[in-house]
């Protein structure tokens, strides 16, 4: 595996203040808002926050420009059921285990959109090069409803936000263990959007969808692709799926600006997947990423968070590394995580916290043109989405 390019020709900026971990279901809801805090923290100590990224005040997003991609009713229900939790009405996925209501859960998730508008347009305007929102990628929001802990959905908000700009492509990678359906459904039938979604299958796990065979609608076919990986996938495979399908797509679509999620519920630590990721992987897939911007889009590229539930040992590294490569300064990944930070969490939750920002491994992958084998079910996986989409793309499917 090639090493990434880095070195940030342009400034970064993060989107955050600490009003954003208000999205909280409860002690109980495994999206817990301290993952979030615990990023943070680790990234203010390492340096990455502060020195090398800038930090942005979030505004709050408007419910004319919600409603950009979201039902106006959505809009109302969600507003009602953070005054009023008895006025929920089972129609628009709020009140249930996955979206339990608290309260003033509009104003806190359109603080959350408004980030990541504001990311987007940080990067369109070029006051950024690069700009993330760790709070964004509520990636399974659909027009009408909340789902999967996710009430509106700041991505599509925030790729409509572009289009409306003025922008003409843009590429969307999710590379969340969970298929990203809300944004792939509401740019599902638009040319100007071409969403890859790396996953686990929805044999297995959650939304159910995202299988090779979706591949957009009738005036933009093509426009929707989906890597349905097995269980059990590790570094090499997800590496070997994500450099077999994203770049040549990519390079093809010639994106004018890149947005990604980076959900790290791939790890093998996550509580709510399959994956046997570590963070070595998942940092190398984001240094893929940040190269692809470079490359394709002059740098252009919005980051935002999305799942991640071994909110400890996992997210606030993985997060703290992507943070730096987008701030274009990566974080050496045998370096230890700071005293003060693993002592905050042994007083705050009396756990240990990870000695190193490195799970030890070396990520390596075997490159798709060295042939794929049909026996195995990663590479028949990635091979189905090459044949379904590629050809759509001008693009030869085969290795």
């Amino acid at each position: 595996m090639s090493q990434s390019s880095l070195g940030c020709p342009g400034p970064a900026t993060v989107v955050f203040d600490q009003s954003l971990t208000e999205y909280d279901f409860g002690p109980e809801h495994p999206m817990s808002p301290m993952r979030v805090d615990l990023t943070m923290r680790l990234a203010t100590e390492l340096g990455v926050v502060g020195d090398r990224l800038r930090v942005v005040r979030p505004p709050m997003a408007s419910d004319d420009l919600i409603a950009t991609v979201h039902r106006p009713e959505l809009i109302e229900a969600v507003i009602r059921a953070g005054q009023d939790p008895r006025t929920i009405d089972g129609v628009h996925g709020l009140g249930s285990d996955d979206n339990p209501v608290f309260r003033d859960m509009h104003h806190a998730t359109a603080h959350i959109v408004g980030a990541t508008v504001e990311a987007c347009r940080q990067v369109w305007s070029g006051e950024s090069l690069h700009s993330a929102n760790i709070t964004g990628g509520l990636h399974h929001a659909m027009p009408g409803r909340a789902s999967g802990f996710c009430i509106y959905n700041d991505i599509a908000v925030g790729i409509q936000s572009l289009l409306d700009q003025g922008a003409e492509r843009v590429a969307y990678v999710d590379l969340d263990v969970h298929h990203g359906d809300g944004v792939e459904r509401m740019f599902w039938d638009d040319p100007r959007v071409l969403t890859v979604s790396l996953h686990e299958t929805g044999q297995m796990l959650f939304p159910g969808t995202g299988f090779p065979q979706d591949l957009g609608g009738p005036d933009a076919l093509g426009s929707a692709v989906n890597v349905a990986l097995p269980p059990g996938t590790g570094d090499a495979g997800w590496l070997r799926a994500f450099h077999a399908v994203v770049p040549p797509l990519l390079r093809e679509f010639k994106p004018q600006v890149l947005v990604s999620q980076h959900g790290c519920d791939s790890h093998a630590e996550d509580p709510l997947a399959h994956m046997m990721l570590t963070v070595d992987g998942q940092r190398a897939a984001y240094l893929a990423v940040h190269d692809l911007a470079h490359e394709l889009c002059e740098g252009r590229w919005v980051a935002t968070g999305g799942g991640g539930y071994a909110i400890v040992d996992v997210v606030p590294r993985a997060w703290s590394h992507l943070l730096a490569i987008v701030s274009g300064v990566p974080l050496d990944p045998a370096r230890e995580t700071p005293d003060g930070w693993r002592e905050h969490i042994l007083h705050r939750l009396g756990r240990v916290a990870p000695m190193r920002l490195t799970d030890g491994r070396t990520p390596a992958y075997r490159d798709w043109r060295e042939g794929y084998d049909p026996d195995t079910w990663l590479d028949r996986s990635i091979h189905a989405t090459r044949m379904e989409a590629f050809p759509l793309h001008g693009l030869d499917p085969l290795p």
